[in-house]
């Protein structure tokens, strides 16, 4: 028995081809430009088809248009919390004394002020560390302030 090399016919093997099976408004162009040429004279196509196809032409771009807005909205909510909130130190921030024994802002209220030192990430929530050694979250904040600006 004589065996054939393999090389000979898997050398196209390592090649591969991308499928994309999804249309977008260049193809629909396409498509309706090809059905347009190629329509019958004697019988064209009627005006309502026509719009008809126009309107899902239409309402396919809106709908392109409305995915990406979506795209870039997720893009932008998934940026980490200590970079979005990064521009905070250096400022000074203002919110309510928190009373150490039991978590709770403290009665009677109490505003206090520190600067930001730094920020960093808890449980996917951006906590701000302050000058006075208390680290508090951003939804505690009732005032921001530039000391530098004064």
């Amino acid at each position: 028995m004589t065996s054939i090399d393999p090389s000979y016919y898997l050398s196209n093997q390592n090649q591969s081809r991308e499928v994309n099976n999804s249309l977008g408004k260049d193809e629909f162009l396409k498509i309706l430009m090809t059905q347009l040429q190629n329509q019958d004279p004697l019988n064209p196509m009627e005006d309502k088809e026509f719009i008809s196809q126009m309107t899902t032409f239409s309402s396919l771009e809106q709908m392109m248009n409305m995915s990406k807005s979506i795209d870039t909205l997720v893009q932008n909510q998934t940026v980490s919390p200590v970079i979005q909130y990064s521009h905070l130190i250096g400022k000074e921030v203002s919110y309510y004394r928190i009373d150490e024994e039991t978590g709770e802002v403290a009665e009677p209220k109490e505003i206090a002020t520190s600067e930001v030192k730094a920020i960093s990430q808890n449980g996917g929530y951006a906590v701000i560390e302050l000058d006075n050694d208390t680290k508090i979250y951003t939804d505690e904040v009732l005032r921001i302030n530039d000391p530098s600006a004064e």
